[in-house]
């Protein structure tokens, strides 16, 4: 036969979707990323919305997560809504977080270093920040490792190839990176079994195929006229001119783009910093009571939200959906103690000669250095962590994890 030419694309290089091919459970995808799963029609789906929060969880943010979870709100089948949580180490509060991952909020990861220029950088780094989070998560926050499935790259740049493969080879479901740009009518998630079906606005999306890896996409959030802005974190646009009435009226404009078309789910993704500004905060709190009222409207984590994308139902049996019950335990952590430790903890800044002190509170024993990339137990022997991806889940010493 001929040599194969330069031009030959390789042979794992994602093909454009082939809806004959790709059938859920395991693949899903769309020609233009618009369509409903399971061809159902609008009108009969829930509108699922996905609130989550990104960087550390501290006293400066606790607070304000916890009234928009303040156990009152509720889906129309009763249960607690729920959030995501991308989290990122330095500074977060390890008490805090296994409150939340108590009361069922999902726990994923964002990094341990929230390092920039991380998607141009290699496996062994995407090892280091992403399961080394779920490592000191685990160690520090009592959360099992089974229960973090989820990753978002830090500033939303994902790491091309690398990063997918740290997915698939750490037993992870999805990554949440992918910003979409401005588009009539939002993108539902996808896997990556084919071809991304719309422009990747940060340059570093994956180019090869992950089958069955779920890619949950930021949607550009805007109103006409392109008021405030347009972005893909809510608190990236600009509204810190608007009263709390003109920020709810914006959500509600935004929302309504999904609710009035494809009912594509709905992700609010914030950073602590939506929540320094008062109408910001109150503009939001407005808004989901008045979107809860719904009789449709589901606020979810995103593997709730993944849940029901494999296994797509009307609104009529939406009760026969195990995931979004809750009369079992929701928790992904024990109860969380109500005397914790704040350890005082040795921080060598990286790159920098200097030794600092870093306080963490935990619910465990305090390590003996501020745990960081390589020594997620935080022992101060660095570069010991070794993470192997075959068989059981393993923990920083290669023991099986006895699973919580």
């Amino acid at each position: 036969s001929a040599p194969a030419t330069v031009t030959d694309a390789p042979v794992d290089k994602a093909q454009k979707c082939n809806t004959e091919e790709c059938q859920l459970p395991y693949c899903f995808c769309s020609k233009d990323g618009t369509q409903i799963p399971g061809g159902l029609e609008a009108d009969k789906i829930p509108q699922m919305i996905m609130l989550t929060f990104d960087g550390a969880v501290n006293l400066n943010n606790y607070d304000h997560y916890s009234k928009i979870f303040n156990g009152k709100r509720k889906n129309p089948n009763g249960c607690n809504i729920r959030g995501t949580f991308f989290l990122s180490h330095e500074y977060s509060n390890y008490q805090q977080i296994q409150h939340l991952a108590y009361a069922g909020h999902e726990i994923a990861t964002e990094s341990i270093s929230q390092q920039q220029g991380l998607q141009d950088k290699g496996y062994e780094e995407w090892v280091g920040e992403m399961i080394g989070m779920r490592e000191i998560l685990r160690h520090f926050s009592n959360v099992s490792v089974n229960d973090v499935v989820g990753m978002r790259a830090p500033f939303l740049k994902p790491g091309r190839n690398t990063q997918y493969k740290v997915i698939e080879d750490f037993g992870y479901i999805y990554d949440s990176s992918i910003t979409v740009p401005p588009v009539p009518v939002p993108v539902w998630p996808y896997t990556l079994d084919y071809k991304i079906s719309h422009e990747c606005k940060s340059g570093t999306c994956p180019s090869k195929t992950f089958p069955g890896v779920w890619e949950v996409p930021l949607n550009t959030h805007y109103v006409e006229g392109f008021e405030g802005g347009h972005c893909p974190y809510l608190d990236q646009c600009v509204l810190h001119n608007l009263d709390e009435n003109e920020v709810f009226e914006w959500l509600q404009e935004d929302f309504s783009r999904y609710y009035e078309q494809n009912k594509a789910p709905y992700m609010m993704p914030f950073h602590t910093n939506w929540f320094q500004t008062k109408a910001l905060t109150n503009g939001l709190h407005k808004f989901l009571d008045w979107v809860l009222e719904l009789p449709d409207v589901y606020a979810l984590t995103v593997t709730q939200m993944l849940q029901y994308m494999t296994d797509p139902k009307e609104l009529r049996e939406i009760t026969t959906i195990d995931a979004w019950k809750c009369d079992k335990s929701v928790a992904v952590a024990p109860k969380p103690c109500n005397i914790w430790n704040t350890c005082a903890l040795p921080f060598k800044i990286p790159e920098q000669n200097i030794t600092d002190t870093r306080y963490m509170e935990t619910c465990r024993e305090c390590p003996n250095v501020y745990p960081w990339l390589g020594d997620a137990g935080g022992t101060g022997i660095s570069g010991r962590d070794n993470y192997i991806f075959s068989g059981p889940v393993q923990d920083a010493d290669g023991e099986n994890v006895d699973e919580n």
